[in-house]
């Protein structure tokens, strides 16, 4: 899948309400390729609803700061990744609200290994 096709997958999300299952809670412990993540937001997926990885569409969840195993919210961003094969959406409780660098440093603990960026609901812009 192309860039421009992972993009025109996940922008029509921005604004939407999803309903997200959460596999990695606040506080959860991952190591993938090397690197120990401890997540500092509760992580998950839109069952589904494929990703450019061929997985599901995978969800920050930015606001609940307990464990989660489900969420409903509004997706509020988009994590576009310049050098990966999918990008990721955020979301929050309907009402919240965020400015695109506060959600950058709340994701930073996995975001800091890839060349992305985040673009808002209010941005709106394309890529």
């Amino acid at each position: 899948m192309t860039a421009e096709e992972r993009r025109a997958l996940v922008f029509p999300y921005l604004g939407r309400t999803v309903e997200v299952k959460i596999d990695r809670p606040v506080g959860y412990r991952h190591e993938k390729r090397g690197v120990k993540l401890i997540y500092e937001v509760n992580y998950g997926f839109i069952p589904g609803v494929l990703g450019g990885d061929g997985e599901e569409l995978d969800v920050y969840v930015l606001g609940p700061t307990e464990p989660l195993e489900s969420f409903t919210g509004r997706v509020i961003a988009i994590v576009f990744r310049r050098d990966d094969e999918e990008d990721k959406l955020i979301a929050a409780p309907e009402g919240a609200a965020y400015t695109a660098e506060q959600m950058a440093e709340m994701i930073r603990f996995a975001e800091k290994y890839y060349d992305s960026y985040i673009v808002t609901e209010t941005e709106k812009r394309p890529f």
